[in-house]
């Protein structure tokens, strides 16, 4: 399927943009002139289409219609692979094996026959593909009409603000076997519909991170509270004045931040490894009705400096609020097969609100870094772009008397906090700049903290083939030592000398920051949930946290 506006509703402009860094793609736009009057909803700036004009979608539609042949081919022949599951269903079936090892025979000669037969057309549509890709916007936009616009703000009340990071590994299927996953489409499905599981306009459920608190629900999501309870297995304390990762105490050394459901009242969704079209388009249309403001297909393809990128960055945001500037860039230090995906830090702004003539705005960074263990120097390095470029992002478009409510910076970092293969980069500048509850120092995770990425080769396992399971099973140590992926040396092998009882490694990050504006606002930590909703959908355990922004005692 082309990237293309087909399906996307909402009006759209942008301004040009020139003196590109090499290696970023950069899209400028100019914020709104003033926040906008209550029940009327903002001009939306982004484009709607990743192609400035229809014969360039067209071309590019063309392009993609060339490649499908030896595209589903290629696909094919990888998708032959079989997952431990598929494994299992065969070793179950009486002559499975046999008869499943002559159909693999045949299929396999079948998709090499096409893909040597469709090869001329390949080349036709690479050399077609090829520079229609530089004319292409780094993102798919997606605004759904008809959502109540940003409320006025009183600075004096507190509000929370609910986010959800999830790698989904929803690769081309015969790619996903390769993490003894498959059937791109159904996960892509199945995951759409537990992240939106409200019909639209439905909105007052505030279901827990990890325990039950109240609070009462303003326009879009963020609430609007006046009593919390916080969890105790998050007791956290965080000094306006303090530097560097917060102290934390932990009530009980069991991870209690295990949760079988996403929480359905999020109010932003950042994923990582939406690789595939067709998966996009999936979860564009049914998250359209929950978030309005859909950012997907991030990246640029195509040859970039001097590089073949053949997928794009597989970042994906989806937003309740409105947002009101865009920008991605790619890093320029990308190794093996790493270097085939367009990887980068996609930068939002979004408009939460007005308060006394000022803009309300949160900023949001999304990430997914360089993957193999033994490349920490490149995770190093990209860690630091990534900082810079979101220093830059804020700088251009916050406006002044800006209220800043949060600055959240989330994704799948590929290292750990507890494994000596990954002791660079937990030393690294981004712990002092932004703060991860989970985090104690260097090395040292919090006691109830627990790691979020799975052994995929037992993903299929009885014992966490639910979501239920899956939970009970996390939560006690013998399951976490089977079933979560333990410490490593900085070659990828576990480490024999890690100490134990560990709690797994944990890959995928939700952190945040103070920030001192015109007006000063608190930024707390009230929730933090690692969720087994996407068991054997997933090699990673999404992660959330909660928010909650007052203002400053005086």
């Amino acid at each position: 399927m082309a990237p293309s506006a087909a399906g996307h509703r909402g009006r759209a402009g942008c301004t040009g943009g020139a003196g590109q860094e090499q290696g970023d793609v950069a899209l400028p736009l100019r914020p709104l002139p003033d926040p906008p009057a209550p029940h009327t909803p903002p001009a939306m700036l982004l484009p709607v289409s990743p192609f400035p004009n229809r014969a360039l979608a067209a071309l590019d539609s063309l392009a993609l219609g060339l490649l499908a042949p030896s595209s589903w081919a290629i696909n094919g022949l990888l998708d032959l692979r079989t997952t431990t599951a598929e494994q299992s269903g065969q070793r179950q079936r009486r002559c499975g094996r046999c008869r499943g090892c002559t159909r693999q025979a045949l299929a396999g000669l079948a998709y090499v026959a096409l893909a040597l037969l469709s090869l001329p057309l390949a080349v036709l549509g690479l050399l077609l593909w090829l520079p229609v890709q530089a004319a292409r916007r780094p993102f798919v936009y997606q605004y759904t009409a008809g959502t109540a616009p940003a409320e006025p703000w009183d600075l004096r009340q507190r509000r929370t603000f609910t986010f959800v990071s999830a790698n989904v590994c929803l690769l081309p299927s015969g790619l996903a076997k390769f993490s003894n996953l498959g059937q791109t489409p159904q996960r892509a499905n199945y995951i759409a519909g537990r992240l939106a599981p409200a019909p639209p306009g439905r909105r007052g459920n505030h279901a827990s991170l990890v325990e039950p608190w109240g609070g009462e629900a303003n326009g879009y999501g963020g609430t609007l509270s006046t009593a919390w309870q916080r969890p105790a297995s998050v007791a956290v304390e965080m000094p306006e004045e303090a530097a560097g990762p917060p102290p934390v105490e932990a009530a009980e050394p069991a991870p209690a931040v295990l949760s079988e459901r996403f929480p359905p009242d999020a109010d932003f969704i950042c994923l990582q490894e939406v690789f595939e079209a067709g998966a996009a388009a999936s979860l564009r249309r049914q998250l359209g009705g929950t978030f309005p403001h859909v950012l997907s297909e991030v990246g640029a393809r195509g040859l970039r400096g001097g590089r073949l990128k053949l997928l794009d960055s597989g970042l994906f945001v989806a937003s309740r609020y409105p947002l009101l500037a865009a920008r991605y860039q790619a890093f320029p230090n990308g190794a093996r097969e790493d270097a085939l995906a367009a990887k980068g830090v996609l930068a939002v702004q979004v408009l939460l609100g007005s308060a006394q003539g000022r803009r309300v705005v949160g900023y949001i960074g999304c990430t997914h870094l360089q993957a193999p263990a033994a490349d920490a120097a490149i995770r190093d390095m990209q860690l630091t772009l990534g900082l810079r470029w979101l220093e830059q992002f804020r700088d251009a478009q916050e406006e002044r008397g800006d209220v800043v409510a949060f600055d959240v910076f989330c994704g799948d970092l590929n290292f750990d906090n507890c494994s000596r293969g990954d002791e660079l980069n937990q030393r690294h500048q981004l712990f002092e700049v932004y703060r991860d509850p989970c985090r104690q120092g260097p090395g040292q995770d919090a006691p109830w903290a627990i790691g979020t990425l799975l052994n995929y080769l037992k993903i299929y396992e009885e014992p966490v083939s639910t979501p239920e399971k899956l939970k009970r099973t996390l939560s006690q140590p013998v399951g976490r030592q089977q079933y979560l992926a333990g410490p490593i040396l900085s070659s990828g092998q576990p480490d024999p000398a890690a100490p134990g009882p560990w709690q797994g490694r944990r890959v995928d990050y939700i952190l945040y920051r103070q920030h001192r504006g015109a007006v000063p606002l608190r930024t707390e930590v009230v929730g933090v949930s690692a969720i087994t909703q996407l068991a054997t959908r997933s090699d990673h355990l999404p992660v959330a946290l909660r928010l909650e922004v007052a203002p400053v005692a005086p």
